[in-house]
């Protein structure tokens, strides 16, 4: 296996290739995925250092929503998560293409369930991943049938035990928490990896232009205020 890991936050990226490099060739390098300058130098040392690509998966973005009222928002902080998490998105498949044209490769977008439904005040981080559902369908049309390009919008996924050690720790989550789950629980990493592992692979190759939801079930419940 070999993997480029693309990450802003270099201990966090270093971490993340020294756990993985047991699987196989691992390389980390620093990426701000908004910035087309980076992006392009991050897919010249990928096809430098492994000659071909075969799958692009655009996970990088700011996972905090909340960004306080509308009217209160700053123009700055708005085009600061729209860069980050749907510019980015458009910047790394835009240069992927050409290499993954040639491998007839594969597409994954990390969307988010906010796509569907949202919370107060979380205007701009509703928006990119929004932006990043109807961005896959689009480039699925235009990019086939040499590029798959699939979505996956996750509910809530426990993360904390996955971060960088500095900010590790073990998720605290109550009965509730995971009752309120039509599936009994909150979601995992797994969860997300292993439909990543399937829309990048043989066995999907029927599938593009979706938006799959993994979020154990809560976006198919209806909640009412007893």
């Amino acid at each position: 296996m070999s993997v480029v890991i693309a990450e802003l936050d270099d201990e966090a990226g270093q971490e993340t290739a020294a756990d993985l490099e047991v699987y196989g060739d691992i390389l980390f390098q620093h990426c701000d995925v908004g910035k087309e300058d980076d992006v392009q130098a991050l897919l010249a040392t990928t096809l430098e250092r492994f000659g071909s690509l075969d799958a692009l998966i655009n996970n990088a973005g700011i996972a905090t929503p909340y960004t306080g009222p509308i009217e209160q928002l700053e123009l700055a902080e708005w085009n600061r998560r729209i860069a980050a998490n749907l510019t980015g998105v458009f910047l790394c498949s835009k240069h992927a293409v050409p290499a993954l044209r040639r491998s007839r490769g594969a597409i994954v977008n990390i969307a988010s369930t906010r796509a569907l439904q949202s919370e107060a005040h979380t205007e701009a981080y509703a928006a990119s991943k929004g932006g990043i559902v109807a961005l896959t369908h689009a480039m699925a049309i235009s990019l086939g049938p040499e590029i798959r390009v699939n979505a996956i919008s996750p509910g809530w996924i426990a993360v904390e035990d996955w971060k960088k050690a500095s900010a590790r720790s073990q998720p605290v989550l109550s009965e509730d928490d995971h009752g309120q789950h039509p599936a009994g629980r909150v979601g995992r990493p797994q969860d997300i990896a292993s439909m990543v592992a399937y829309l990048i692979g043989l066995e999907s190759t029927f599938i593009t232009g979706q938006n799959l939801v993994i979020d154990g079930g809560m976006t198919r419940k209806m909640i009412y205020v007893e």
